[in-house]
């Protein structure tokens, strides 16, 4: 990198160390969230939505439980104008719920905005002017004090404004470009306007320190709220409020210690939609709130359906990755890792534990809607015995012996390499029942008959290329015996290594599953599965199955 030289720290640090909110170890209570999605994520959009899809996507943040919500820009375009209107006419707002809607410091746009507020039971209006020393000389080319004078100009014009205009109205105020701002200029700018405005326990007013563009590590943003929410005049009659954008990817970090600072309220959007690199995410936010069992006072228990419904209506795509959301996020391909959670699971059937402490997952699945099946375990070529195993148990009721895991898991694992690609559970139980379940060939069960009560005699009917035959074996138990004709007739030995059975719950409860695994005389284990409405013929399928597998690697036929 060879301009590294240009770049210089465009932040600027508080003059005295702030550092209280280090002491502080998580965020005890959810803040005051505001949705910007309508506003700052919308003009992000390569297409913003249209009215429809405005509507619907304000009634989707209200039923997530957002009492906040910045609904536009209503000066800056007819759409943005119709939409609030639309919206107070319709009686379309909660009386819970507080629209906001935003500002420049000039007054023809702060004229507009009080006339698309007309009759608002409750709304917040946002004034800003940029305030740092990037915009003040490259951009205004103004000093200080003319930049003070914008803002206490365009708060003289708030409160006017909201005399003539029917509604109920709050004031907040945001020096824009807060980061690039000297600390103690943002300061006194921010104290001119409270001035002005003069908050009261009954008409509080809203501070909002936006991390316009990222600049600094999060923890210097931290340290810049805390030194300003401190200094702030009438500050018990203040909401200290943060917007801090992603510029350098640390808008969750930026967010959260600015929490611990001081900050009461938070403005983002939905999976962090927003200019350039976005704003913060409030999903992310307010899941990492619930992992450390805070409640958000956001429900996010459909959180499938809500990625729906915004991908749909922003035509943005979330990825695969994004935290939470991400079609990816729950799932393990690493054998390792599915392995541990597949015991993890277990664990917690057999114990229910008080709290979640599932290895490789931060929160249970599905409190946010997603599923275990599909979800957290997929398979390909890295996946191992403990994840393929638990995805044939959940999904279709076949609970295999730890060793004959380990075998077919290397068979699942060889299939996926060679194709290049991940196995669906429907694929892995073709390739289960193809392997090893109810084999026929090169040898048949047609039927058996079985006599004794302690030592039986066994006939059994066997079909091959050459057709039918009656063989016939004796042993201490009916499974014994069979097994004794078998080896008599092909001329093979082994030696009975595993024998498990269980009752098949998924798909159909009348049915036995039996698993079998023989040991060859050259060492090698094969295994075999035998599935019928009897447990006595799936033990036998189970065996001719294992059986069948060593006549194939041993004579080279299927």
């Amino acid at each position: 990198m060879k301009n590294v030289d240009k770049y210089a720290r465009g932040y600027f640090a508080p003059p005295e160390t702030s550092l209280k909110w280090t002491t502080k170890e998580y965020i005890t209570e959810a803040p005051i969230w505001c949705s910007v999605d309508l506003r700052d994520g919308n003009q992000a959009l390569i297409v913003p939505m249209n009215l429809e899809e405005k509507l619907e996507y304000f009634k989707m943040l209200v039923e997530i439980g957002f009492k906040e919500i910045e609904v536009g820009f209503p000066a800056a375009s007819e759409t943005e104008f119709a939409f609030l209107r639309t919206l107070i006419e319709q009686d379309l707002i909660p009386d819970d719920v507080t629209i906001q809607v935003l500002t420049q410091s000039r007054e023809h746009i702060i004229r507009k905005t009080f006339e698309s507020l007309k009759g608002a039971k409750k709304a917040v209006v946002h004034l800003y002017n940029s305030t740092s020393l990037a915009q003040r000389e490259q951009v205004f080319r103004k000093s200080k004090e003319e930049i003070i004078d914008i803002a206490v100009s365009g708060a003289k014009l708030l409160k006017e404004c909201a005399l003539e205009t029917e509604g109920n109205f709050q004031f907040q105020y945001s020096p824009e470009s807060f980061t690039g701002t000297e600390i103690e200029f943002a300061l006194e700018i921010c104290n001119r306007v409270l001035d002005e405005w003069q908050p009261t326990a009954e008409n509080p007013v809203i501070i909002n320190l936006p991390a316009t563009v990222s600049m600094s590590m999060p923890h210097v943003y931290a340290s810049q709220i805390e030194y300003v929410g401190e200094r702030l005049n009438y500050r018990e009659h203040v909401i200290l409020s943060v917007h801090p954008h992603n510029d350098r990817g640390t808008g969750v970090a930026d967010a959260e210690l600015a929490m611990l600072a001081g900050a009461q309220r938070v403005e983002g959007t939905l999976f962090g939609n927003g200019e350039r690199t976005g704003n913060v995410d409030i999903v992310t936010l307010a899941l990492n709130m619930y992992s450390h069992g805070v409640d958000p006072k956001l429900n996010f228990e459909t959180l499938p359906e809500i990625l729906a419904v915004y991908e749909r209506l922003t035509k943005m795509r979330v990825s695969e990755r994004h935290p939470y959301g991400g079609e990816l996020v729950f799932t393990a391909f690493s054998g390792s890792h599915q392995d541990a959670i597949a015991k993890g699971m277990k664990w917690r059937e057999e114990k229910n534990p008080q709290y979640w402490s599932v290895p490789y997952l931060l929160i249970d699945p599905k409190d946010i809607g997603r599923q275990y099946e599909g979800d957290i375990i997929r398979i390909n070529s890295q996946s191992g015995k403990g994840g393929i195993g638990y995805v044939l148990q959940q999904k279709y009721g076949l609970d295999l012996p730890q060793k004959m895991r380990e075998h077919f898991g290397y068979c699942v694992k060889n299939v996926s390499d060679h194709q290049q690609k991940e196995l669906m559970p429907d694929e892995i139980y073709d390739i289960f029942l193809k392997e090893y379940v109810n084999l026929k060939a090169p040898i048949e069960l047609v039927k058996y008959r079985i006599n004794g009560d302690e030592d039986f005699e066994t006939v059994v009917v066997v079909r091959t290329g050459d057709g039918d035959k009656e063989i016939k074996g004796a042993g201490n138990g009916r499974l014994d015996s069979v097994s004794n004709a078998l080896q008599t007739y092909l001329g093979l030995e082994y030696s009975d290594l595993v024998y498990t059975e269980h009752a098949l719950e998924i798909g159909s409860k009348s049915q036995a599953v039996s698993y079998i695994g023989i040991k060859a005389s050259n060492g090698q284990v094969y295994w075999g599965c035998g599935i019928d409405v009897d447990i006595m013929t799936s033990s036998i399928k189970a065996l001719f199955s294992a059986v069948n597998q060593m006549s194939r690697s041993i004579n080279g036929n299927r």
